[in-house]
């Protein structure tokens, strides 16, 4: 089975791309919208729709296979690629990808991932491009196949069908509250994200983070079934840096504290600090892991700016810079590269976030679930967008209806 032609269609991200370096620097937020001029180049608004190219594979039996481009909300922030250009990713998708993919053996997807993906003389190409396409390029393997995309990774990594359903994360958004009351009633493995992403939300000496986790807590006990006992997971954006310091005891000593506050829940805690370069980044989160090891036996860290590509998480995993690592799917590229990423921090004895963007598509969301299963993530984001339901219902139905099937074929009942 051969691929026979390469189509494009305009996409829709769920979400927005934000600039961050405004929105540190203060910009008024004015309902959805953020008020004033952006920083980061590319950036025409603080805030503007997040945008995606479709990449569909025309096999000669007339089965089109799709694959979504996309970039992360904070496009050009800590070391990612800049803001995602459908326009420029499509002329050099004709230009360079097109005459390497037509006429490829569909079945041959991993190898198919590497020929089409390498690099051109002046570089590597975008990671939106490596992402879409290897979607695609790995579908269309897994078509030909007659086998799930999760079968498909898992016997290149050599591992057996995956049976088990990986934990699923959803994302509050801005709605911190209803969406918390959402997460609970569907019963979610962790939450909330948060979004404490300026500072009104982190608070004077992050009181008023503080008293949204423990608030978070008391709601789990008011709605929560008896039994249900999610972990607590918040991305704080780097503000306990700017909002406490810098000096990783003084860090771990503020998540300390906040750990406490809930000391029957596990506590994740997401970009603490930013420290500006992965090298940094490394040598501080390093230090602040061995600190919170000391002072807290329910908080973890959760690695993510300067965090990026496959090489940035195996020099994370190297330093023990973390206790989960967040694999962001776009930021990451080819899907195989995810899946190596999740199998390193597994067998590295570090938790594997198979993560991604709001920004992103149904499409590419669908595709990650398969990895995740594959490899044996330590727990998967529910996307794409900020509504929660949406992402629950995408994330967790793809899972459940990839797990059915490849039970059945293993015998193990409907």
């Amino acid at each position: 089975m051969k691929i026979a032609d390469v189509l494009f269609a305009p996409a829709r991200g769920a979400f927005f791309y934000d600039d961050q370096a405004a929105i540190r620097a203060g910009r008024t937020q004015d309902g959805m919208a953020y008020l004033g001029a952006p920083l980061t180049p590319g950036f025409v608004h603080v805030r503007q729709p997040s945008t995606a190219l479709s990449i569909g594979l025309m096999l000669d039996d007339g089965t089109v296979v799709w694959g979504d481009m996309v970039s992360v909300q904070y496009s050009g922030a800590a070391g990612r690629d800049p803001l995602f250009d459908p326009a420029r990713i499509e002329a050099l998708c004709r230009n360079v990808l097109v005459p390497r993919l037509v006429g490829l053996d569909a079945a041959e997807g991993i190898t198919n991932c590497g020929q089409a993906l390498t690099f051109t003389e002046t570089g590597r190409l975008p990671l939106a491009i490596e992402y879409g396409t290897s979607q695609a390029l790995l579908k269309a393997a897994a078509h030909a196949q007659r086998l799930t995309l999760a079968e498909t990774i898992a016997d290149w990594l050599g591992l057996a069908p995956p049976t088990e359903p990986v934990p699923i994360f959803a994302q509050s958004g801005d709605e911190r509250r209803s969406n918390v009351d959402t997460m609970i009633l569907k019963q979610v493995d962790v939450l909330p994200h948060g979004l404490i992403n300026s500072a009104e939300k982190f608070g004077p000496d992050g009181e008023t983070f503080s008293d949204y986790v423990v608030w978070v807590a008391q709601r789990i006990a008011e709605l929560g079934t008896p039994g249900y006992h999610p972990v607590l997971h918040f991305d704080v954006y780097g503000w306990v840096g700017l909002g406490i310091g810098t000096e990783p005891r003084e860090v771990a000593e503020y998540i300390a504290r906040v750990a406490g506050r809930v000391p029957d829940y596990t506590l994740n805690i997401e970009c603490p600090v930013d420290y500006g370069d992965r090298a940094a980044q490394i040598e501080n989160y390093a230090a602040i892991v061995e600190h919170v090891d000391a002072l807290a036996g329910n908080a973890q860290i959760v690695a993510d700016e300067h965090c990026n590509t496959l090489e940035d998480i195996e020099a994370f995993i190297a330093a023990r810079a973390a206790h989960i690592i967040q694999i962001k799917t776009p930021d990451v590229g080819n899907l195989l590269d995810t899946a190596r990423a999740i199998v390193a921090a597994r067998e590295a004895g570090i938790g594997a976030y198979s993560g991604g963007t709001s920004a992103e598509t149904d499409e590419s969301a669908r595709a990650c679930v398969h990895v995740a299963l594959a490899a044996r993530a330590s727990m998967m984001l529910a996307k794409p967008g900020m509504g929660v339901n949406e992402g629950i219902a995408i994330v967790g139905n793809e899972q459940a209806r990839t797990l059915a099937t490849i039970r059945a074929r293993l015998g193990q009942g409907h």
